[in-house]
């Protein structure tokens, strides 16, 4: 049985598990997920696809004895030579919810609520040279060990190549029985732009996998976004200019000073794909340390408008820097991690470590995971490895 194979035998046997009850006649859906959606507090995107399409697709939410029903629309897409029949629809929150087409229906599915204090789980980057299982097993640990987490966050580089379907079928399928239960809030990393000859693009198939919520401004859409949980605010920020062009620079910084000056939540946050620090690397004696393009444009803004915690990706490797202001660490600045990776391409030996690291993973690196857990006052961040050690921790207080 080849790879493709597969994946797609491990879909419909998951998918089979998604029956309904009651008496209804069994809808099978695969790769069923929620997505964020403005305030996840109050609202989810579901998402799901089907390998052949549905009359009158619908989500059912349940609350107590009352039923309320939220059309679907229809989100199919082709990319990869594949036609991909998916559905979506926005719904309030209520105790659980399903899918539905006519009399057919799945399982009812629980639909996690949080108030000022939650838990996120945060997962570095986790493309993967061959097939995907390095990712599902961190998942997997991450998930079981952390129950009670709200909401789950991939800082960019979910596939090794964007236009690969076979890697973004892998990638669900790893943990296509956790993405029914909590919302997940994606960051595009920039593999997420590449072709099959490795050329650049749009991030077709990023795109349409997770509608997140849109942000308003022409020709980016999607492309970075926010979004609330409890006491604290969000933003998605996009990295890619290189590949996919420099108008979204100027663009990107006006939405987030509308979008944080709007925002009255104790807590700001920031995941943005590609890191703000420049690392000299080993064998490139002219390679210098110091900051990169995303850190000398994005970093002054950021700190002007009060984030308290910027998360970044892309060097596969864990650092906390601390808190820095004016491009030097202070006290009275913002919390920067960098936050390692969860997949199997490693860069061993290759980054010599930065004079703004206050805290590095062990060496040799392996994979890691993080949770943030907040209440309006106190905000913790925790990076651990896969089998649940804890290797740095770091508490913000706000002042009262």
């Amino acid at each position: 049985m080849n790879r493709r194979t597969f994946i797609k035998v491990a879909a419909v046997s998951v998918a089979a598990l998604l029956t309904g009850c009651g008496g209804e006649k069994s809808l099978d859906v695969k790769f069923l997920r929620q997505i964020v959606t403005g305030d996840i507090s109050n609202s989810r995107l579901v998402m799901w696809q089907v390998d052949a399409p549905l009359k009158n697709p619908a989500v059912e939410v349940r609350t107590g004895g009352d039923v309320k029903t939220f059309p679907a629309q229809d989100l199919s897409f082709t990319d990869d030579g594949k036609k991909n029949i998916q559905y979506a629809a926005q719904i309030e929150i209520g105790d659980e919810y399903r899918i539905v087409d006519g009399e057919a229906a799945t399982a009812w599915h629980a639909l996690k609520t949080s108030g000022d204090t939650f838990k996120a789980i945060i997962f570095p980057d986790l493309q993967c040279g061959g097939d995907y299982d390095t990712w599902g097993a961190v998942a997997r640990s991450a998930f079981e060990k952390n129950p009670d987490a709200k909401f789950f966050v991939n800082v960019g580089d979910l596939v090794d190549n964007g236009e690969d379907s076979a890697q973004w079928e892998d990638w669900l399928a790893q943990i296509e029985n956790f993405l029914p239960q909590i919302p997940f809030a994606p960051v595009m990393g920039n593999h997420e732009t590449y072709t099959r000859d490795w050329k650049v693009r749009e991030p077709v198939a990023y795109l349409n996998y997770f509608a997140t919520p849109d942000n308003g401004v022409e020709n980016f859409s999607r492309r970075f976004y926010s979004f609330d949980c409890g006491a604290a605010h969000f933003a998605i920020l996009d990295s890619q200019w290189d590949e996919l062009g420099r108008e979204i620079i100027d663009a990107q910084k006006n939405w987030l000073r509308q979008d944080m000056f709007s925002t009255d939540k104790p807590w700001k946050i920031v995941f943005i794909h590609k890191d703000v620090l420049q690392y000299r690397i080993n064998g490139r004696p002219e390679r210098r340390e110091g900051f990169s393009e995303v850190g000398e444009i994005f970093m002054p803004e950021i700190e002007s408008l009060g984030v308290d915690v910027v998360f970044t990706a892309h060097l596969h490797t864990y650092r906390n820097r601390g808190r820095l202001k004016n491009f030097r660490a202070d006290e009275a600045g913002t919390l920067y991690i960098l936050t390692g990776l969860s997949g199997n391409v490693r860069y061993g030996g290759l980054w010599i470590d930065h004079a703004l690291d206050k805290v590095i993973a062990p060496q040799p690196e392996t994979d890691n995971y993080l949770t943030l857990e907040l209440d309006a006052q106190t905000l913790t961040v925790k990076c651990f490895l896969p089998n649940g050690e804890l290797i740095d921790e770091t508490i913000l207080q706000k002042a009262t």
